[in-house]
């Protein structure tokens, strides 16, 4: 099991297009993918959409993702690099 923390940089936060990306990476992989706000015990399944919206992430939000499964490296490094690359969006 991977804990992951992934900060939000981009200037919109985990709007409905960017979770779009992130649910359409996350269903790529077999491990379950968990997110939950730091320091917050409620945790969402990462294949939910609609979950991931009523998350209200917005710029400098830090979420944790946990992460299980056969490919949870793999789930891990795409997962930090769609966030680093701020979700294909220029600011």
């Amino acid at each position: 099991m991977i804990r992951q923390p992934l900060r939000i940089t981009n200037r919109l936060g985990l709007h409905a297009r960017a979770a779009a990306k992130l649910v359409r990476l996350v269903c790529g992989y077999t491990s379950e993918v968990h997110l939950s706000r730091e320091n917050q015990n409620q945790y969402i399944d990462a294949r939910s959409i609609l979950g991931i919206l009523m998350m209200a992430a917005s710029q400098g939000t830090c979420l944790i993702a946990t992460i299980d499964g056969s490919d949870e490296a793999d789930v891990g490094d795409a997962m930090r690099e769609l966030f680093e690359n701020r979700f294909g969006e220029e600011s």
